[in-house]
């Protein structure tokens, strides 16, 4: 009996142990996504659908001003921490009317859309 209890106590500490460690490699830090690299917001080609290659990438927080930018886009928040990045209609990232959470992305019309505002988390 003793050797079937310390079986199963060494089973049951290896199988924490895995969790332990498959818990530490979940922790990296996010990778590139459809080519937005982690830390950015991107923007890709009108009807580009699945995305695959960004036409505008964004870094820093605050308004950004978008141009040119009509009809269906995708837009990818590959920005980590739970940063997020909202469309806003006016320019310099005011009168905002969407949010997208971090590693999320939306499918949108950027006709109304005349600006991308990156928030801090």
């Amino acid at each position: 009996m003793h050797k079937l209890f310390s079986g199963a106590v060494a089973l049951a500490t290896a199988a924490t142990a895995m969790v332990a460690l498959s818990g530490t490699a979940e922790a990296k830090p996010a990778a590139d996504w459809a080519g937005c690299p982690s830390g950015a917001v991107c923007v890709y080609p009108q009807n580009q659908n699945p995305a695959q290659s960004p036409s505008a990438v964004y870094w820093s927080y605050g308004g950004h001003d978008l141009s040119n930018q009509v009809g269906r886009h995708w837009v990818l928040n590959n920005q980590t921490g739970g940063a997020t990045a909202e469309l806003c209609l006016n320019y310099g990232g005011t009168n905002c009317n969407y949010t997208i959470g971090a590693q999320n992305g939306v499918y949108a019309d950027l006709t109304p859309i005349n600006s991308i505002k990156l928030n801090r988390p």
